[in-house]
């Protein structure tokens, strides 16, 4: 679903995404996008991390996501002493870490748990105000400084933002209370220090880097999992492909053409894509994208695209050169089942102007078919094909 640029992502796109003429029940997953919902520590060794996975893995503290219809994946976290609990955003495309302030009186404040700083013998406040700015709406408030346990991992002296303003309803019925942001520190919001960045610093990982894995599944057994200081080879098959990071702001790599059905039709030249856990679709040009829903035979209907699912098997596969490595998505992979026999494409056209822009968004559609390991020690993001969990059965 920015000024924090991959924020905004996240909320226009969990927020806001040949048919034939049927009247159809509106989804769930309908209903919620028309609301608006849907270090200096290590230096760069160049080393083989594969060797060190066993070890590493066995130790590195694992945070659960839930899977939220496919379009948000969020888990929990406390801050203060005694803990006060939130559900989060684990977000690769900001830097900040936010929760609704107890001093918030705006509506979307009052669904959701608030933080109450007077109950927490750890807090101190920070004196200074914060804001953001997204494509749906906005919040502000102030930055205040207390310990963030996250999984186990006990992060001593964390800034964060406690909303106080938050207009509209881009907030209102969102599942999850605030954003932990992952990305680097060029784009942190008031100067404040990214929680990854404090868990280095303080030495609470074993490793400087965090893996992501999201299942696509319904009812799956695992919604996902978010692994710090270490990746687990178990999620995914064969071995890690590493990327160079391009630019040290969000997770910026290299993306060196999109081809359909094994033609390369965008970015023949080369073009700059990010791999962000905060944005539910995969974004790219409007132009780039209006030609892709036409090649696929997505219909635009309420501002999303859609195609009968009835006929996936028709459709071509897409798939995104990475560092000399095609990563394919298939029909059943790039688009979301919305019910009575539509899919919603997971495709969607965002224009980000110069300097940050234009790029290309590999969100949750990308991610959940693709682990994805963000290596701060060697500024670099390894990519292999999951290995998806069984789902639940009997509704057990």
């Amino acid at each position: 679903m920015r000024q924090i640029l991959v924020l905004l992502l996240f909320l226009v796109l969990v927020h806001g995404l040949i048919r034939i003429p049927l009247k159809k029940k509106k989804s769930i997953r309908k209903a919620l996008k028309e609301k608006g919902l849907l270090s200096s520590l290590w230096s760069k060794q160049g080393l083989d991390l594969v060797q060190y996975t066993e070890s590493c893995t066995e130790q590195a503290p694992s945070e659960p996501l839930i899977n939220y219809m496919d379009v948000e994946y969020f888990g929990e976290i406390s801050i203060g002493s005694p803990p006060q609990n939130f559900t989060v955003i684990f977000d690769t495309g900001s830097s900040n870490l936010w929760v609704p302030s107890v001093y918030c009186g705006s509506p979307a404040c009052a669904e959701h748990k608030r933080f109450q700083p007077t109950l927490s013998n750890t807090y101190s406040p920070n004196g200074n105000n914060f804001s953001i700015q997204y494509g749906t709406g906005s919040l502000s408030g102030v930055i205040g400084t207390d310990n963030v346990n996250v999984q186990g991992i006990l992060v001593k002296n964390q800034q964060f933002g406690e909303s106080v303003s938050e207009p509209g309803s881009t907030f209102a019925d969102a599942k999850f209370d605030g954003i932990l942001g992952l990305a680097y520190p060029a784009i942190a919001v008031g100067g404040c220090t990214p929680v990854f960045d404090n868990m280095m610093a303080q030495n609470l990982v074993e490793m400087p880097m965090f893996s992501v894995y999201m299942s696509r599944i319904p009812n799956a057994v695992v919604g996902g999992e978010l692994i710090f200081g270490g990746f687990d080879p178990s999620r995914y098959s064969g071995q890690l492909n590493w990327v160079p990071v391009t630019i040290q702001g969000y997770w910026q790599i290299q993306l060196e053409n999109i081809q359909i059905n094994g033609e390369v039709v965008f970015c023949s030249g080369g073009c700059q894509a990010i791999v962000d856990t905060g944005t539910s679709m995969i974004t790219g040009p409007s132009s780039d994208i209006v030609q892709l829903q036409n090649i696929i035979e997505a219909t635009a209907e309420n501002g999303d695209y859609e195609v009968v699912c009835s006929n996936l098997n028709q459709m071509p596969v897409v798939s995104f050169t990475i560092n000399g490595l095609a990563y394919t998505l298939t029909p059943e992979q790039y688009t979301i089942q919305d019910g009575d026999g539509y899919c919603s494409s997971g495709f969607q056209g965002l224009d980000i102007a110069p300097p940050a822009g234009p790029l290309w968004i590999l969100g949750d559609v990308f991610i959940g078919q693709y682990y994805s390991v963000f290596d701060r020690g060697n500024n670099r993001v390894g990519l292999a094909p999951v290995v998806p969990y069984p789902p639940l059965k009997n509704g057990a």
